[in-house]
């Protein structure tokens, strides 16, 4: 009886728990290669000094803080000297020093600007990329390090 009982309830808890559709704008999501002419020079200076700012921390172990007139306050707050200092030991034991940001891309969503560097180190080993988002308040909204994607336009050709 028991047993009868507790499938019941099961059954009732998974009839009781149906997913929720979101419905989502696709043009948010699309991401387009922008053009030499199109880019804000002043926007990909900031983005490369930022990005630079932070990779150099590895180097030398000091960050300059940011402040608000470059970053939004969730990029203040997720950038700190302790989490730099510990993605900074695993960078530098991997890829050596750092060298410095080239540029591959720029690409812009219906919200975002994205920059695209490739981060250069002193072994051969590291291919890592530095994605810098500057948002329409020209605001640092974020900043992605990862693996280097070669294909990286092909996927947008994709879409």
């Amino acid at each position: 009886m028991k047993k009868a009982g507790l499938i019941i309830c099961l059954l009732l808890l998974l009839i009781g728990c149906k997913s929720k559709t979101v419905s989502r704008d696709t043009e948010d999501l699309k991401i387009k290669k922008v053009s030499g002419a199109e880019i804000n020079a002043n926007q990909q200076r900031k983005a490369y000094d930022l990005g630079k700012r932070v990779l150099e921390t590895c180097n030398t172990s000091k960050f300059k803080p940011f402040n608000e007139t470059e970053v939004t306050k969730s990029v203040m707050e997720n950038t700190t000297e302790e989490r730099l200092t510990k993605t900074c030991q695993r960078f530098r034991q991997y890829y050596g020093s750092f060298i410095d940001l080239k540029l591959d891309g720029v690409y812009k969503t219906k919200h975002e600007v994205i920059y695209r560097y490739h981060a250069l180190y002193t072994k051969k080993v590291a291919n890592k990329e530095l994605r810098i988002f500057v948002n329409e308040d020209n605001l640092v909204s974020s900043i992605k390090s990862m693996d280097w994607d070669e294909k990286f336009d092909a996927k947008l050709a994709e879409q």
